[in-house]
């Protein structure tokens, strides 16, 4: 097994990518959450990560509403599966845990699938800050709250400016 990595600064803040075998099985955050310590990130490479950084790139000039890339996401069955979830919610939407609990067919797991959301190693590409407490609140975001709110606004002010 193989890893590389490489840093690119974003909007939010400089982002890690993260390749194993040459497929890109992270995106992380500066402070975040569960951020795996450096040492896991093998070698700096920026070749494995051209094709993702073009549609970084493309994501934050509102150009890109979703990522069509190979990734590797390496966890449990359950998590995997949450995972898998967060990539059918359209740009710009958010649901709740509580649906993303029905949806994998398990209405009482919205704590299971909570804690699921905050191990995604795969942020923005996997977009996990689309999703949003039962009462509409941000809660519970890796790269914390702020980002959260900040990609939100960001998402539903580029579909306000592509209505116009």
């Amino acid at each position: 097994m193989t890893r590389q990595h490489t840093v690119v600064d974003s909007p939010y803040g400089p982002l890690t990518l993260v390749a194993t075998d040459g497929v890109l099985s992270g995106l992380y955050m500066t402070d975040q959450r569960h951020r795996p310590g450096e040492e896991t990130f093998g070698a700096r490479d920026q070749a494995p990560f051209g094709e993702a950084i073009r549609q970084l790139d493309a994501y934050f000039a509102g150009e890109l509403k979703e990522f069509e890339l190979p990734i590797h996401l390496a966890g449990t069955p359950f998590q995997r599966g949450v995972w898998d979830q967060l990539r059918t919610i359209p740009y710009g939407e958010t649901r709740t845990y509580g649906e993303l609990a029905e949806a994998l067919g398990n209405p009482g797991a919205s704590r299971a699938v909570g804690l699921a959301n905050g191990k995604n190693p795969i942020g923005i590409i996997v977009p996990c800050h689309r999703v949003i407490g039962s009462a509409g609140s941000l809660v519970g975001y890796g790269g914390g709250l702020d980002r959260k709110q900040r990609l939100l606004a960001f998402e539903r002010g580029a579909l306000d400016d592509a209505l116009f």
